[in-house]
């Protein structure tokens, strides 16, 4: 297991392969599956994610991760007319995205790009937000994505990762991770005819740092004013950080 500058664990490349067909493999049934797997609870989360976001009308955002593009429409929706960018590195997941941004007509709006989350192909200072949402614990090195998060939003503008985490306080934490870990790779195998894919979700967990030691890694790439929320018992977790209005 590879380690980056400040001791977080990161995967290999063999490993990031794998996520990347494990992600590609699962794309049609991504969505029903979210819904199984939390319970719909991950739609709660991302409607406080946007009361915390505030976006304005004509704001630009990147979605990075952005998967089947669920957050990138509300992003959207949000804004009104700003563009909004989303970047994944899965095309099977892009093109689940793009039926929907068709279906809701917002194909003037949004733009989609295949690519990859630690060498973002824009300028620096370009968008009001940069948001990643269940995606930051799958790639390679986690400090180089918030960086480049850091370095394309504009001054004042929001970094914002939407994430699992570990719940903390017994006896919640305990069945948690039995069902994590034991009910729902069988439950991905049940429904989705994946098992060792949705296998890899406990496995990804337990290399990601928890809450506090995230938002002390927001701080550490030169992020401020950062604020970690627990979600659902600490389940999953919010964290919001600004670029100031200077260079640091």
């Amino acid at each position: 297991m590879n380690t980056n500058t400040s001791g977080t664990p990161s995967h290999t490349e063999e490993q990031y392969d794998h996520v990347q067909s494990v992600f590609q493999s699962i794309a049609s049934k991504y969505d029903i599956m979210n819904d199984i797997l939390s319970f719909r609870r991950h739609k709660a989360w991302r409607k406080f994610t946007m009361r915390k976001m505030a976006m304005k009308k004509g704001d630009t955002a990147l979605d990075l991760c952005c998967g089947t593009c669920d957050w990138t429409l509300s992003m959207a929706e949000a804004s009104g007319t700003g563009t909004i960018t989303g970047l994944d590195f899965s095309s099977n997941m892009l093109k689940v995205g793009e039926k929907k941004i068709r279906e809701k007509h917002r194909e003037n709006q949004i733009q989609l790009i295949e690519g990859n989350a630690m060498e973002l192909p824009f300028e620096d200072n370009q968008f009001d937000y940069v948001t990643i949402g269940f995606g930051l614990r799958n790639v390679p090195d986690l400090e180089k994505v918030l960086h480049e998060m850091r370095r394309v939003v504009k001054p004042g503008g929001m970094v914002v990762c939407l994430e699992l985490s570990k719940p903390t306080w017994q006896p919640f934490k305990g069945i948690y991770y039995f069902y994590f870990q034991k009910i729902l790779p069988n439950l991905g195998k049940l429904f989705a005819k994946r098992y060792e894919q949705y296998k890899w979700l406990p496995d990804s967990l337990a290399l990601f740092p928890g809450r506090e030691e995230l938002a002390a890694i927001f701080r550490s790439v030169g992020l401020e004013h950062v604020e970690a929320y627990p979600l659902t018992g600490g389940i999953a977790a919010l964290h919001i950080g600004i670029k100031e209005n200077r260079d640091v």
